[in-house]
């Protein structure tokens, strides 16, 4: 498929290594501003990262179990983290401290986004549900559980008055809080990974036969597939550069596909201000800022 010309140089050269987790990283994630990032491992960890200076700012110890996905809020005070221990963690970002954990789900929590201009979290995990929780509440229970995916839920995301989640099941589906209304689109294949354009109107899913699908959020109509990766087995990302111009998926051959490019890569995808940040679910523990 034919990608116009976006005017931005697509990122290629490697600006830093950033070494520090005892583990494979499972996640990282730019703060709003795009000058910090937050990364997750199996080391049962998080650590926040200048990664355009290439060093560690903090470490942050809490959870008993490996780590899945971080988010952070829009005024970059909290942090929210979930993984094997079945729990929600609320961190604060500058004391480092637990603010509260939140219980609920019945198995490991894959995907973690804060929404509704942050009174709200959303979660979803290998129990097969999507779970809403007030951060506005003093209460540790969700407030509201979605049990309609008949297998694992893989990733989450809250687009406006929308929340998008998708599966193993094959489905992508959009829930309508305003209206109470949910929205399904088959995809025949599992789907583990969700991106959105920055105008909110298209969706990025990855999915296990080696296939990236660009979605229109509102009609469901697929507007294009991405080929010449291999993604057949492995829970990994996809993204869209800052311009929406191109896409970049992940392959297990240990290369990243973009729609002109090709460089060396791990499993995990990020980007922020035409900035590339990789991170490895292998056995070293680095991220690559490109």
């Amino acid at each position: 498929m034919a990608v116009p010309h976006s005017g931005h140089a697509l990122p290629c050269e490697l600006l830093h290594t950033l070494i520090g987790h005892e583990g494979p990283v499972t996640a990282v994630k730019f703060n709003s501003k795009g000058s910090y990032c937050v990364s997750c491992g199996k080391d049962r960890t998080l650590r926040l990262w200048n990664p355009h200076k290439g060093f560690a700012i903090k470490v942050y110890k809490g959870h008993g179990y490996e780590v899945r996905d971080v988010s952070v809020s829009n005024d970059n005070s909290q942090m929210a983290s979930v993984g094997g221990d079945k729990q929600v963690f609320l961190w604060d970002v500058a004391s480092g401290n637990v603010i509260r954990k939140f219980r609920g789900h019945d198995a490991t929590i894959n995907a973690v986004v804060h929404g509704a201009n942050d009174e709200v979290l959303i979660t979803g995990g290998y129990d097969q549900c999507v779970k809403i929780w007030d951060l506005k509440s003093r209460s540790i229970d969700a407030l509201q559980t979605v049990r309609v995916f008949k297998d694992d839920v893989t990733s989450v995301l809250a687009v406006g008055h929308n929340i998008i989640a998708c599966s193993v099941d094959g489905t992508v589906r959009r829930f309508d809080i305003r209206i109470g209304r949910m929205y399904i689109d088959t995809l025949h294949h599992p789907v583990v990974s969700l991106a959105t354009t920055h105008d909110g109107l298209c969706a990025l899913a990855a999915c296990l036969d080696s296939c990236v699908r660009l979605l229109d959020i509102q009609a469901g109509e697929l507007l294009a597939s991405y080929r010449g990766h291999t993604h057949t087995s492995v829970r990994m990302g996809c993204a869209l550069l800052a311009d929406d111009q191109h896409v970049v998926g992940c392959s297990e051959d240990g290369n990243l596909q973009q729609s002109v490019s090709r460089i060396y890569f791990h499993q995990t995808a990020v980007i922020c201000n035409h900035k590339l940040l990789l991170c490895s679910h292998q056995a070293m523990p680095v991220m690559k800022l490109i």
